[in-house]
């Protein structure tokens, strides 16, 4: 992973700015804009709003769920999905564990660590309640590699203080120091389309919470 991304940082230089957004996708449509956009698109995707509810209704990934849109000083930055239907503990650990293989297998999504499917017959309430154990998964979306170019170039240049041209009139030395320092700008780059998934209880029943997040729009502590 690391040899893939210094190959990426390389270039940074010599790419062109790319203006569109590259953001978190749920069904094709932005996370992001406000919370009146975003409940339109879901509506012209086939979803129903509730009256008198906050969440909307309708079919994802062969499953009845409910849509709930997070905001962030009025900007969309998560779409919450709730499985409407409840399941036992042997049932949702098969949902789980599908749920993993059907991102692993999907091109568009990639891990930078290995998500643990849970074992057969575990006992699943007894983690959860007395250990206060998480089943969660995570993934992340494919990003435009062109506007993750031109946005870590723009803060390698900012923090360096550098021009293009002094960049590229650099001694290989200084600039695999800078190289070395990018690696955690491209890494919290790529993990900025954030897509995970919980198993959540109710009174003994299980379902899955599924999370697509624009990291760029969630509060950062700017509001303290």
């Amino acid at each position: 992973m690391r040899k893939i991304i210094t190959t990426i940082v390389i270039a940074l230089f010599s790419v062109v700015a790319y203006s569109q957004k590259d953001v978190t996708k749920f069904l094709g449509i932005p996370v992001d804009g406000t919370k009146t956009e975003m409940k339109q698109k879901l509506i012209a995707k086939g979803f129903q709003p509730v009256a008198g509810q906050e969440y909307l209704k309708g079919e994802f990934n062969g499953n009845d769920v409910r849509i709930y849109i997070g905001t962030n000083n009025n900007k969309v930055y998560r779409i919450m999905v709730c499985d409407v239907n409840l399941l036992n503990e042997a049932d949702i650990i098969v949902r789980f564990n599908n749920l993993i293989g059907q991102f692993e297998k999907n091109e568009r999504y990639f891990n930078i660590t290995e998500n643990e499917r849970i074992k057969t017959g575990e006992d699943i309430s007894y983690e959860m309640d007395i250990n206060n154990k998480r089943y969660e998964a995570a993934f992340y979306q494919s990003v435009d590699t062109t506007q993750m170019s031109d946005k870590i170039r723009d803060m390698i240049l900012k923090k360096y203080n550098y021009t293009n041209e002094q960049f590229n009139s650099l001694g290989q030395e200084q600039k695999e120091k800078i190289l070395n320092n990018a690696f955690s700008m491209t890494m919290d780059y790529l993990c900025k389309k954030t897509v995970w998934f919980m198993i959540s209880e109710t009174h003994g029943w299980y379902y899955i919470t599924m999370y697509y997040d624009n990291n760029e729009n969630k509060a950062n502590g700017e509001d303290l």
